[in-house]
């Protein structure tokens, strides 16, 4: 059976994704897309071996699956419509989702799922499973090329410039529930986290701009009855939105493959 697929965004993220979701994956058919500027977007897939359609935000709810790739503030337009539907829903702006959590309890009563891609980050296998039991601690620490972080909202309106700095500089510590409100395009990782482990409020984040790193780079810690690990990755940022890594939008397309494939490797 042939499930269908929409894509909202044609950025970092959704573009790698509806471009091989056209190069062909089984069982996934591609069939709309939609992004803030429809002529923009109808440029970018004119060259598709089969264009979709060119839709508004909330159209995408047409599909099987709705995979959401737009900036944190357009989040709803896709997710409420989808979750309406009873549809699968994707979000990359897994931030988005923390302060939102009544759209899950939304989706029970319409039958929708909302699967969270792990994203630019690792080990979610491994956090899901300690926290079915007890477990002490869980955080991590974000560090990026000051670039990834200019004009995130917590550092607007706290009045901290990391546009000059030359040394590292810690610039938030807190929860995983504040990173996101804070930094709603740098801690998607975080908010993954912290949804397959032990919640958003003891989830701890630390953000650091950082001039000495070339990539994004995540510390996870975990303190756990079941085991206690610590994980590192460093991704490489997007030439298109330094603010994303390019690892994450292969991580949806491989979350696309995993809903319809025969062989499923891990949790």
């Amino acid at each position: 059976m042939i499930r269908t697929v929409a894509v909202g965004g044609l950025g970092a993220i959704g573009l790698p994704v509806a471009r091989a979701l056209d190069g062909g994956v089984d069982g996934l058919q591609l069939i709309a897309v939609a992004a803030r500027d429809e002529a923009r977007a109808r440029d970018r897939v004119a060259g598709f071996a089969d264009p979709p359609r060119v839709v508004t935000l909330p159209e995408l709810a047409a599909a099987d699956i709705v995979v959401e790739a737009v900036p944190a503030a357009l989040f709803k337009q896709i997710a409420v419509p989808a979750i309406e539907a009873g549809r699968v829903l994707i979000p990359a702006s897994v931030g988005a989702l923390l302060p939102r959590m009544e759209l899950v309890r939304r989706a029970q009563q319409t039958r929708a799922r909302i699967v969270v891609p792990t994203g630019a980050l690792l080990g979610l296998d491994a956090v899901r499973a300690a926290a079915e039991g007890p477990v002490e601690s869980v955080s991590i620490e974000t560090r990026k090329p000051p670039a990834g972080l200019l004009g995130a909202p917590y550092l607007v309106r706290n009045g901290i410039d990391i546009a000059g700095i030359t040394e590292p500089l810690r610039v938030f510590a807190g929860t995983a529930f504040d990173a996101a409100r804070g930094f709603p395009a740098n801690v998607n990782v975080a908010a993954a986290l912290a949804l397959a482990g032990i919640g958003p409020t003891r989830t701890r984040v630390e953000i650091w701009a950082d001039p000495t790193v070339a990539r994004n780079t995540h510390t996870i810690r975990v303190e756990a009855d079941a085991a206690r690990f610590t994980m590192t990755i460093e991704g490489v940022p997007s030439a298109e939105n330094p603010r994303t890594g390019k690892l994450t939008a292969l991580s949806v397309l491989a979350c696309l493959r995993g809903l319809v494939s025969t062989l499923k490797v891990g949790s």
